[in-house]
């Protein structure tokens, strides 16, 4: 894969997009499609504006892997509404968002979007996989800053993050970072597992917050060096510090394997290249019509053509 790839987190913006559009924009049978002609519009402008050689929709086949809940049960652990043993967990989703989804997913498949999502991941690992493999540029758009982690100048890896629809993009690389967290991209995941995010459920390391996190990854480098440090009684940690760090080691143990994005998993073999025309020209007419999604959808095709 050469030229510049857009990575999509397909939730996160389509969650945006279904609290960003009004309800009231609704099909002919008055079934609510805020999400799918905000997402739409959302892809429109980030064509228009990034111009990618390849866009891949990334998906969360599983929202709640088991292999992270078996390492901290509380991830995720608030968002659940319907636990399953033998497959994903059922995630708490606004009534009127969940219909909305298979559409968005019909739709990006007849245009021919790419759109790739691996049992037992994330879309986050989605994600952070095709990142990895990428040859040339890479842009990840996503509402969702555990993502920062991927953040690499040297490989040209870097977050669009939408902080008002997508007309207003904070882009994101390491000077970025750095003038807000005080850490790179590789220093990202190490802040988050420290200082915990109560959204993902992980607590993190009570009495130690942003700041503090980030302090110490400037004074020793990764987590690694801070727990080095705690068990160096000459290294400059106080006490209250020492004793907090040393009473999360469990925690920190098997952290970094729920807060680090995989960049291993084994995705499909499927042509990632931005379509110049529909992939199903039929079927983009029929949900066109069944959906209205009127002039979403020719602006998207007509970006598309160009």
């Amino acid at each position: 894969m050469t030229g510049r790839l857009m990575l999509l987190d397909t939730a996160s913006l389509y969650f945006r997009a279904y609290f960003g559009v009004p309800d009231t924009v609704r099909a002919p049978d008055g079934t609510p499609v805020n999400a799918v002609r905000g997402l739409l519009d959302f892809i429109d402008r980030l064509v228009q504006d990034h111009q990618p050689d390849h866009l891949v929709a990334c998906m969360d086949a599983d929202w709640r892997p088991h292999w992270r809940v078996e390492l901290i049960p509380s991830y995720k652990a608030h968002r659940v509404a319907e636990e399953h043993e033998l497959g994903p967990d059922v995630e708490e989703v606004p009534d009127t968002l969940s219909p909305q989804v298979p559409v968005i997913e019909e739709v990006l498949d007849a245009i021919g979007i790419a759109r790739v999502g691996v049992a037992e991941y994330e879309a986050d690992d989605v994600i952070g996989t095709y990142a990895a493999r990428a040859k040339g540029p890479v842009d990840i758009v996503t509402g969702d800053r555990d993502l920062y982690q991927l953040v690499d100048d040297a490989r040209g890896v870097r977050v669009l993050y939408p902080v008002k629809g997508v007309g207003t993009l904070q882009i994101t690389d390491e000077a970025a970072l750095r003038a807000k967290y005080g850490v790179d991209g590789r220093g990202y995941a190490d802040l988050a597992l420290l200082r915990g995010d109560p959204s993902d459920g992980l607590p993190g390391v009570p009495g130690i917050g942003e700041k503090t996190a980030a302090k110490l990854l400037a004074e020793f480098g990764d987590l690694a060096g801070i727990l080095a440090a705690v068990d160096d009684r000459k290294a400059k940690l106080t006490p209250a510090q020492r004793k907090r760090l040393t009473e999360a080691r469990p925690y920190l143990a098997v952290a970094p394997k729920v807060v680090r994005v995989a960049d291993d998993v084994p995705l499909p073999d499927v042509d990632t290249t931005l379509p110049s025309t529909p992939r199903d020209p039929a079927a983009v007419e029929e949900l066109a019509v069944r959906w209205g999604l009127g002039g979403s959808l020719r602006r998207l095709l007509t970006t598309l053509a160009r």
